[in-house]
């Protein structure tokens, strides 16, 4: 089987190319960075390395491919980052149906039901609707929760503040929590079967647990065991970010989206369709990876 990755070596990606080329497929991992073309023929992958905003690229690339694995890539330099998702989304479209492609699993994300109102994951429920129009065209859409190496942009919160904390909800609201080598396995598990017909969604997941355990257990890691969870409002999220030098726009989606997770609004659909976690990455495993990245 001839598989086309996108997303370059990151966390899910490359695990995902990873367990293709393990199998004995063709697997090809486009890339912007021209730098990352050893690593990807490390792991037995053919690097292409391109513009996904090009759709001349992508359609020579996707031609005669048996399926794709389509995901939009974080560009933190742009400063429309809606309309980055937009472009990005309907150039993927373009070449989907340039070169006749019949199976593709997208990484879409928790919330994406919602269609507005959850910050930077409105972009992948476009992504989502735009893939609903094409035809003949089989199509999974991975919708994970909320990634546990998120917490990885809180070590200087805690470095510098000693707490941990959002607008994401209080102590002992419970969040639905995704690792990313779990995603990289349903997908693998989808693009390996090809048992998906039609349109469909899959949610990811592996584990469920409140805002203080999650304080706990990585506090617990790192040493410092009364490592608290502190809820802040929206403006206080607000203003951190952009003390962050978080770009504005982008600043106000993630204050959106931390806000519609405290009101259940993004995981709304997840619990109405009896999802439960089916991963095996648990919070004290992700603690033990936490506390390394922590201490270097």
């Amino acid at each position: 089987m001839k598989y086309v990755i996108t997303g370059s070596t990151g966390n899910i990606s490359k695990p995902l190319a990873t367990t293709l080329t393990s199998a004995g497929h063709d697997v090809t991992v486009i890339s912007s960075n021209e730098s990352k073309k050893s690593e990807i023929e490390s792991v037995g992958a053919k690097p292409a390395i391109g513009n996904i905003l090009d759709v001349d690229f992508l359609t020579q690339i996707f031609s005669g491919a048996d399926a794709v694995y389509v995901m939009i890539p974080p560009n933190f330099v742009v400063t429309d980052w809606r309309g980055y998702q937009h472009q990005a989304a309907d150039t993927y479209v373009a070449a989907i149906e340039k070169t006749g492609i019949k199976n593709v699993v997208q990484l879409s994300s928790i919330g994406a039901h919602m269609g507005n109102g959850a910050g930077p994951i409105d972009g992948l429920a476009y992504f989502e609707k735009k893939l609903d129009d094409l035809q003949n065209v089989n199509v999974k859409k991975l919708r994970p929760s909320y990634f546990f190496t998120n917490f990885y942009t809180m070590v200087d919160l805690i470095k510098n503040a000693e707490i941990l904390g959002s607008n994401m909800g209080t102590a002992n609201q419970k969040i639905v929590l995704t690792h990313p080598n779990d995603i990289a396995a349903a997908a693998a598990k989808y693009l390996l079967d090809l048992d998906f017909t039609g349109q469909s969604i899959s949610y990811v997941s592996s584990d469920i647990r409140s805002f203080s355990e999650i304080a706990a257990a990585l506090g617990n890691a790192i040493g410092k065991p009364n490592l608290p969870w502190v809820s802040f409002t929206d403006e206080e999220a607000l203003q951190g970010m952009l003390g962050a030098d978080v770009p504005e726009a982008l600043a106000k989606d993630y204050q959106q989206m931390g806000k519609s997770i405290r009101e259940g609004r993004i995981e709304a659909d997840y619990h109405q369709r009896n999802e439960y976690p089916h991963g095996k990455v648990k919070l004290e495993d992700f603690a033990k990876e936490f506390a390394l990245a922590f201490r270097n």
